[in-house]
């Protein structure tokens, strides 16, 4: 889209905010029930962008990118009703004869900026949230999944005019463009540094962001926890998508007398699911590839420096003449200070680094910037929340891991460098809405008694009020 192309479709949408704002809830919850139709009857060519840009397997499609999806709007139109009835508020005694609540109305115009990884659920499943909080929207796909962000287009036009909902296909220079515009909100999955030029572009029109990011999510596996299961789970959550997950575990804190036996079970679990050669594992369908040869060549540079700094490769590490390709990785013997320590990896390798004292896993997690996910391994609920405590993150799991996304009814979101705001299910809508504080007047006006001139007794009144009822 040319610049003047741009700016006719951003009029168009300030234009109409103003009718898309006063939809009913039923007018809302029709739209996402379309949604889920389309979304439905379109899950071959679904599988087939997917595939087309990360050769996934169809199952892993459904599983990470249309069940969330679903899940997600048929969450919001059952909710949806009551999430958009003014909530009543109590009223102090000093403001006696008022009454007050609390108007959830639409931003306005906002623009949503998806990443590659997931490319059609982390396009959706905000764009959901801001249909049913009665937004104007456009989204800018990432230009690294083309075959997925062109069927986003096709279907996003068929279920909506652009003066409503438009998906704008490009390079980082469109959404440069785009963040030229005073949008209401500003909604961005992605890097780290990318999410800090988003938040100085949205600074110059002082629009609200949330910014979904990442960062390196530890794992605490301790001595009580049962290892056949944890690496069962860890060797999942960190290989589905071929590691290139927001919340995939990058790192495991392990006590150390478990590091042989945890070595052993993953190792198993790895060439139970994906083979046991290497060449096995490279023809395996339930194992998708990198976005790009960069990303490959990057990750490759990654593995090489943490050996060349130490490190022990347990399993996978070799690599074929498809860059794309990177076989599931299990390192041991890194070190705190390691290259492979300093920046989210993103991709299939597991650095695993070992403690005695719990306090040696806490100083790990607190020198390095606070997490999107923190998860934890372990049967003892006193040490758990010990560890809740003495850590932070956007979200948890114990026993295991990702899978707290899947809950609706919990807020998804980093903390700070990992992300800033939430969303899904209720705080999706909230995100994408404006709390109007609304204070009504009834009959009976109890602060006249306060208007000047301000007696001695008057005086006396305000100093007892403020000592008891303020």
């Amino acid at each position: 889209m040319s610049s003047e192309e741009l700016n006719h479709l951003f009029e168009k949408q300030t234009q109409n905010r103003w009718v898309i704002s006063k939809t009913t809830a039923a007018e809302r919850i029709a739209k996402l029930q379309k949604i889920r139709d389309v979304v439905l009857n379109c899950r071959e060519e679904i599988h087939q962008a997917i595939y087309d840009d990360f050769k996934k397997n169809p199952a892993e499609s459904d599983l990470t990118e249309i069940f969330p999806i679903i899940a997600e709007v048929n969450h919001t139109i059952k909710h949806l009703r009551s999430w958009m009835k003014p909530q009543k508020v109590k009223t102090p005694l000093v403001l006696f004869g008022t009454s007050s609540k609390i108007h959830y109305e639409a931003k306005g115009v906002v623009l949503i900026l998806s990443p590659w990884n997931y490319p059609f659920q982390l396009l959706m499943s905000p764009l959901i949230a801001a249909i049913s909080a009665g937004n104007c929207v456009i989204v800018k796909p990432s230009s690294k999944v083309p075959h997925t962000a062109r069927f986003a287009k096709k279907l996003v036009a068929q279920l909506f005019p652009e003066e409503e909902v438009a998906v704008v296909e490009g390079g980082p220079e469109v959404a440069d463009q785009l963040l030229e515009f005073p949008f209401d909100h500003i909604f961005f999955t992605g890097s780290t540094p990318v999410g800090k030029k988003i938040m100085a572009s949205a600074a110059k029109h002082l629009t609200p962001v949330t910014l979904e990011l990442g960062g390196k999510s530890p794992v605490i596996v301790d001595e009580t926890a049962d290892i056949k299961k944890a690496a069962e789970r860890i060797a999942w959550a960190k290989f589905v998508n071929a590691g290139q997950t927001c919340v995939a575990p990058d790192y495991l804190l392990l006590y150390k007398d478990q590091l042989p036996s945890f070595v052993e079970e993953f190792r198993k679990v790895v060439e139970k699911r994906y083979g046991k050669e290497i060449e096995d594992q490279e023809k395996n369908e339930n194992y998708c590839r990198l976005v790009s040869e960069g990303a490959g060549k990057t990750l490759r540079n990654i593995l090489n420096s943490a050996v060349d700094a130490g490190a022990r490769i347990e399993m996978g590490g070799k690599t074929t003449a498809d860059l794309r390709f990177l076989p599931p990785t299990l390192l041991t013997g890194v070190k705190d200070d390691s290259p492979i320590m300093k920046e989210e990896i993103f991709g299939p390798i597991l650095p695993v680094l070992t403690w005695e004292k719990l306090e040696e896993a806490y100083s790990m997690i607190r020198k390095r910037p606070k997490p999107l996910a923190l998860y934890i391994f372990s049967k003892d609920n006193e040490r758990v929340e010990k560890i809740l405590q003495e850590t932070t993150a956007g979200g948890s799991c114990v026993n295991n891991l990702v899978i707290h996304l899947a809950n609706s009814n919990l807020p998804f979101g980093g903390v700070g460098l990992s992300g800033m705001g939430n969303y899904h299910g209720f705080f999706g809508f909230k995100t994408f809405s404006h709390e109007r504080a609304v204070l009504s007047q009834g009959p009976i006006d109890s602060l006249k008694t306060f208007y000047p001139p301000y007696t001695g007794f008057l005086r006396k009144l305000i100093g007892w009020m403020i000592r008891h009822v303020a």
